[in-house]
């Protein structure tokens, strides 16, 4: 899983954009800590809260929630001056951008974003 996802340089390139301002970083770091809080937070509420397909729906948010924890991690580690340019030093950004757009649908699968950092 690791070969196609690349979770540090994921969260470099969407911290990044394609114009590099240190604003859409900060909004992306923001976004990644947003995305744990609320996706667990709106997760176990409908977890504990609701039956049947609400139950189901929560769960689910969980694990979305859990996927962008490594990303906030990571963009935390990038927020540091000179850590982002460095990661992308050499990197074509067009070109990854282009494919960090699909490959951000894989946190919508529980635990890959988790499995790809740990492996």
């Amino acid at each position: 899983m690791a070969a196609f996802l690349d979770v540090r340089r994921l969260a470099a390139v969407d911290m990044h954009g394609l114009s590099g301002s240190p604003r859409r970083a900060h909004i992306i770091l923001l976004e990644f800590y947003a995305g744990v809080i609320g996706c667990v937070g709106l997760g176990v509420l409908s977890a504990v809260s609701g039956s049947g397909l609400a139950r189901v729906l929560g769960i689910w948010l969980i694990t979305v929630g859990i996927n962008y924890i490594p990303l906030a991690i990571d963009a935390s580690s990038l927020s540091r001056p000179g850590a982002l340019e460095t990661e992308l030093d050499g990197l074509d950004i067009r070109s990854e951008a282009r494919r960090v757009g699909v490959r951000q649908l894989w946190i919508l699968v529980p635990f890959a974003v988790v499995a790809a950092t740990l492996l």
